[in-house]
């Protein structure tokens, strides 16, 4: 335990980012089933007490999204991953490393007293004012929970960014990287940037609540639009931060079981990566459509919104090109990656409506942005995670996970976020507001919801047979072989599983015609 504690290790590291994103995702994933009971009939159902709806609601969006999704990408994978796949012995900073994870703990915990304090947060993971200022609820929590969540990760990032810079092994070109190192780069770099702003906005509504200051109070001369913009400067760029990793991930997984290099690796990198970090900054203001932007604002912000739509569709096409004539192994990793195709589908093209003006005066704050946002945020994420913990799975443990059982996870959590999304995102089409806590008003919506609690149930039940099996797969689990997958890239082909300190045997040195995508008639020279 002492020796866990105080690692530097960066693999170790990543392990302590897995274990409390995971945690973080399991309390999350039961606040989300409370909320879909809750929903499943006309009128109070599992509780009379909407304030408790509204702290599930507040947990389950403000950990999913900063104590599981972005800690799970850039903390968990790219700790584990970057190092060695960049041919360095570890970070360039190992001691701040180690306590950016702990900072990662203590945000945990403190979220997690949410449901031992008398007077728990219930601001969703937005804390809105002028409702996070009046609330009855203790804002400080979600504040500074935000505050260490962000603390944590801009340490990871000025980290990452300086281990790339500076400790690539011998030879190791820009054009050499793995495209995962390429998308949590272009992820750090927005962190960096907008976290600071998030930090600003909820430390004004700290002040605004306990010191009497009037930032967001109109009656004061404040402007609580002010905020909105605040948050949303940061918080739609998060998305981003997300997007990158995972589509990362999936594109290292759809090479390796294809057998294919990257497609169009250079347009992928400067045109995808970089295009979506820079076109990324410029989008916020679509969530403040409904807000009182003045019109040429909304138009402006509506054409950027359906600008990056270039970029995406860049990585998108990546995706496709990998897995032209392939040669595909199905596994359990490669199905997660394969169903991204269709998530990032339903959830991209429900978000061209949204980018538009008038689309979204309908729209806004219904379901169907609930549905959206799942699909391509939520799910899409979650299961990259997912696909990544299987994939390298015999190198952080030296085992096999049973296959079986791995794809038995994989098809009930596929069927059941389908069979809960699909009808939330139709019933938000005809206008059943979102966070509502009671819909008796809405009754022809009943049956939706009822469809909606099953399929979170099956959800329940994919994620719970997906974490025994990584657990008996670690304890239990066949010896793996080496390089099971065949893959190039330098965690496998020059490690040994799981990797000891220092990551290799001998520091390896690569050559200028070396690639991790050296598929097919390609050759792999690595001295």
């Amino acid at each position: 335990m002492k020796d866990w504690i105080f690692s530097t290790d960066h693999k170790r590291i990543g392990i302590l980012y897995l274990v409390g994103s995971i945690a973080a995702f399991a309390v999350a994933g039961i606040m989300a089933l409370l909320i879909r009971l809750e929903q499943s009939g006309l009128g109070p159902t599992i509780t009379s007490d909407a304030t408790n709806y509204n702290v599930w609601l507040y947990f389950h969006g403000a950990a999913m999204i900063l104590a599981f999704l972005i800690p799970g990408l850039t903390g968990f994978l790219a700790n584990y991953l970057i190092p060695i796949m960049i041919g360095a012995h570890d970070v360039a900073f190992p001691r701040i490393n180690s306590f950016s994870v702990w900072l990662f703990w203590f945000a945990i915990v403190l979220a997690l007293l949410t449901f031992v304090i008398p007077d728990p947060p219930d601001v969703m993971w937005t804390g809105y004012p002028p409702y996070s200022v009046q609330t009855a609820g203790n804002t400080s929590f979600y504040v500074f929970t935000v505050h260490l969540m962000g603390f944590s990760s801009i340490l990871g990032a000025v980290n990452f960014l300086c281990t790339v810079i500076y400790m690539r092994a011998p030879g190791l070109g820009w054009n050499q990287l793995n495209i995962f190192v390429w998308t949590v780069l272009g992820a750090f770099v927005l962190q960096l940037i907008f976290i600071p702003v998030l930090a600003a906005a909820v430390t004004l509504v700290l002040f605004d609540k306990y010191f009497g200051t009037a930032f967001f109070a109109p009656a004061q001369g404040g402007d609580v639009l002010l905020y909105q913009n605040l948050f949303w400067f940061y918080s739609h760029p998060a998305v981003y931060v997300i997007l990158l990793p995972a589509i990362g991930t999936i594109l290292e997984i759809l090479s390796t079981m294809s057998r294919n290099p990257i497609f169009n690796y250079k347009t992928c990198v400067y045109g995808g990566v970089w295009g979506t970090v820079v076109l990324g900054s410029d989008v916020w203001a679509h969530h403040l459509y409904v807000s009182g932007l003045v019109d040429w604002l909304r138009i402006g912000m509506m054409m950027t919104t359906i600008i990056i739509s270039i970029p995406v569709g860049l990585l998108v096409l990546t995706m496709v090109g990998t897995l032209y004539k392939g040669s595909i192994q199905y596994n359990t990793p490669m199905l997660y990656a394969a169903s991204e195709l269709f998530l990032i589908l339903a959830g991209g093209l429900t978000g061209i409506p949204l980018s538009m003006t008038s689309m979204t005066l309908h729209l806004s704050e219904t379901y169907f942005v609930m549905a959206h946002f799942h699909y391509i945020m939520g799910i899409m994420a979650t299961f990259a995670v997912f696909a990544g913990v299987y994939f390298w799975f015999p190198l952080m443990t030296g085992r096999m996970y049973n296959e079986t059982l791995g794809k038995l996870g994989f098809l009930l959590n596929f069927i059941g976020v389908n069979v809960t999304f699909a009808p939330l995102m139709w019933i938000g089409v005809e206008g059943m507001p979102r966070r509502y806590f009671d819909y008796a008003m809405f009754p022809q919506f009943e049956g939706a919801m009822k469809i909606a609690t099953v399929g979170a149930l099956i959800i329940a039940l994919g994620m719970a047979i997906t974490i025994i099996t990584w657990i008996h797969g670690a304890i239990a689990g066949e010896k793996a072989p080496h390089n099971p997958w065949g893959s190039k890239s330098l965690e496998w082909t020059h490690t040994v599983y799981p990797p000891g300190a220092g990551n290799f045997p001998t520091p390896p040195t690569v050559s200028a015609d070396w690639s991790p995508y050296n598929y097919g008639k390609h050759t792999a020279h690595t001295i």
